[in-house]
């Protein structure tokens, strides 16, 4: 007689714990994992994908889309695709760098308590402080001064010799002020309620384009964006005009949509002067004369001179020169019209393309960047009506070349 078969014991705990470990192959992934597209300009926080499009928007940023339609369709329901930037693991670096931007983009959670004194004539900044802050001692003053504790015109200032003029407005804030981060690829020349002045430098961006991936890498106005963020959770910069990615010099920003249309509808009125310095290729032989042409855009974003007459956009540029020799020209260059690319496109017309510029023919790489400077901004402020004018040194790579045949 056959022994009935006993039914085989089950370990449920071992069952159990088998079922919660996790499938072999999965992948996580991430917006930022995008490692080919690392820059020195990658630490800074970046605004919120909804201040990226109004941005886009209001610079009349190209509406081309140049990603897969599941990218579309996931943007549609405002979610966005584990394949709408890259398929790659997350890098622990880049999860915590991801998390670091958030974190600065939060609005600090009490507001730091300050006082304003209005100038009213001009001096240092210390003696100011002393004079109202009677109750304060002059070490104490200059303990707040190193801490970041006193703003000028809502930027903060730690030279205690600082030139103060009348009208501007003295902050001090009351309590350690949370630490500065440094920006990269830019300073600030100057900030008002209006407008934000600054130069940037050659290899940072003015603003994401179309072809960018949002989170790819920081821009000036992503920067920007956060440095206005530290005084008020709502404010925000609005791009009034572009620099392209590496010409550096004078930009300006605007910071509020108002003073932005004002400024975009009145430019040839408000602008006084625009003054570009461009190292070009070969011995220019007039030393000044005027390019005007009616420039259009290929299929593939690059502009160029039309033939006809009234066949595009029309760009007058005008051009001296300032230094000459066997193998480059130094020239200053005034923008009667500004069109995209018009100084690079007019250089290549005329035979001295910028050096550097491998787009528009040129064949030289000596100073590692396009040779192109934004060096004079002049205009109208928008709201005082005050001719303001902001003026850069010309970059030493420039002027070394004539230096060395001396």
């Amino acid at each position: 007689m056959k022994s009935q078969r006993q039914p085989r014991k089950t370990n449920h705990a071992n069952k159990s714990t088998a079922q919660r470990q996790p499938k072999h192959g999965s992948n996580t992934y991430t917006a930022s994992s995008n490692s080919n597209a690392k820059s020195k300009f990658d630490y800074a926080a970046a605004p919120s994908r909804n201040d990226r499009s109004s941005a886009q928007q209001s610079a009349g940023a190209p509406g081309k889309q140049a990603h897969s339609s599941a990218r579309h369709t996931a943007a549609n329901k405002g979610a966005r695709s584990a394949f709408e930037y890259s398929t790659k693991p997350v890098p622990a670096s880049a999860s915590k760098h991801k998390a670091d931007n958030k974190r600065q983009d939060k609005p600090a959670t009490a507001p730091i308590k300050s006082k304003s004194y209005e100038v009213k004539q001009q001096g240092e900044l210390l003696a100011f402080l002393l004079e109202q802050m009677s109750g304060s001692g002059r070490n104490a003053v200059k303990a707040m001064l190193a801490r970041g504790q006193i703003a000028v015109n809502g930027r903060v200032t730690k030279a205690y010799n600082y030139n103060l003029e009348p009208g501007q407005t003295v902050i001090v804030r009351i309590g350690r002020a949370p630490e500065e981060v440094p920006m990269i690829g830019l300073r600030i020349i100057h900030e008002d309620d209006d407008v934000l002045i600054i130069h940037k430098d050659a290899g940072l961006l003015s603003i994401s384009s179309h072809n960018d991936f949002p989170g790819d890498e920081v821009t000036a106005y992503r920067q920007l964006m956060a440095h206005v963020r530290k005084s008020g959770s709502n404010n925000r910069v609005f791009v009034v005009h572009r620099l392209d990615r590496d010409t550096s010099g004078v930009m300006m920003f605007a910071k509020s949509e108002h003073v932005q249309q004002t400024l975009q509808q009145s430019w040839q009125d408000t602008v006084q002067e625009r003054t570009y310095i461009a190292l070009v290729e070969g011995a220019v032989k007039k030393p000044e004369g005027t390019v005007k042409s009616w420039l259009k855009e290929t299929k593939t974003l690059k502009m160029y001179s039309s033939p006809f007459a009234n066949d595009g956009q029309l760009a007058i540029t005008h051009y001296k020169s300032l230094q000459t020799n066997r193998h480059y020209s130094l020239l200053e260059v005034n923008l009667e019209t500004g069109r995209k690319n018009q100084i690079r496109v007019h250089m290549h017309d005329i035979g001295h393309p910028i050096v550097g510029d491998k787009k528009y023919g040129a064949k030289s790489k000596t100073i590692g960047r396009l040779g192109l400077h934004a060096r004079v901004l002049a205009f109208k402020h928008p709201t005082s009506g005050k001719l303001m004018r902001f003026e850069t040194d010309i970059p030493k790579t420039f002027t070394n070349l004539f230096r060395e045949e001396r």
